[in-house]
């Protein structure tokens, strides 16, 4: 696959990192408007928190907390609000719920929808860094974790995205959240809802190392939205087609016999060599 061109974020092309290297997920990645975004928020809190400092000690805190928030307030979003299925029953949160999260476990290689929506994950990240961070440092420490959870941010994503590519990461740590990652994709996604930390799915008993530690989902891939589910609730089956619309499978279909929709799926793809 060609590397594309700058900004090409802004076509409707499909980026498809099961046929990327690991230059062109590089090259892609820092070129995505959310990613830009991302460090152009960074770079300019961690400005003002080197104008406003003050105190290093509560910075320093105000960053560590940031640090510990961050995979907790993942895990409780990924878990109650991406994974809930309150979303999809109502039109006015259909669209969103289907652009977060139902089109990446329909297709979890295709990079436009891996990332979190923009309007979503900002005001999500500083709605919680901001005032963490200012109860602990003021000003200089409100800056300082939010310019820190952008950074934490696109570590995130950019980890997101090597358990998707076709590549196999030769560090132990990557090579392990891919796997426990995958696990989530293509065997059970009701656990492992971690991205590099785990440690909230441990405590709260969601973990779990081997697919054989948990039965195979039958939703894996439509997170509960079945044909029945669609048949009652149609807004997400309506913007979808009715179909992943990628060359796979249906995963549900509007107006036609619940009976027919195949609930097992195919486990994930062998080849991971870059």
């Amino acid at each position: 696959m060609s590397v594309s061109a700058p900004f090409s974020f802004l076509k409707n092309r499909k980026h498809n990192l099961d046929r990327m290297t690991l230059r062109d997920l590089v090259y892609s990645f820092f070129t995505y408007y959310a990613v830009i975004a991302y460090i152009a928020v960074g770079i300019t809190s961690l400005v003002f928190a080197v104008k406003w400092f003050e105190h290093p000690l509560r910075m320093l805190l105000a960053m560590l907390a940031a640090s510990v928030v961050f995979p907790l307030g993942w895990y409780l979003v990924h878990k109650n609000i991406l994974h809930s299925r309150f979303l999809y029953k109502s039109p006015l949160t259909a669209a969103t719920w289907k652009r977060i999260h139902f089109d990446h476990h329909q297709d979890p290689n295709d990079l436009r929808v891996l990332f979190g929506a923009l309007a979503n994950v900002l005001p999500t990240v500083g709605g919680v860094m901001v005032p963490v961070g200012y109860f602990i440092g003021g000003k200089a420490g409100m800056a300082a974790a939010l310019g820190w959870g952008m950074v934490i941010t696109c570590f995130y994503e950019f980890c997101h995205c090597i358990q998707h590519l076709n590549y196999t990461p030769k560090l132990g740590f990557l090579k392990e959240i891919k796997r426990l990652h995958l696990s989530h994709h293509y065997h059970n996604e009701q656990g492992n809802y971690g991205i590099t930390n785990y440690f909230w799915d441990r405590l709260f008993g969601t973990y779990y190392s081997k697919a054989g530690d948990r039965p195979k989902s039958a939703t894996v891939f439509n997170l509960g939205y079945t044909a029945e589910e669609a048949q009652k609730y149609p807004w997400v089956d309506k913007l979808s087609g009715g179909t992943r619309g990628d060359g796979h499978p249906k995963r549900f279909w509007e107006g036609k016999n619940p009976d027919s929709v195949q609930t097992t799926v195919a486990e994930a793809p062998a080849r991971t060599e870059g």
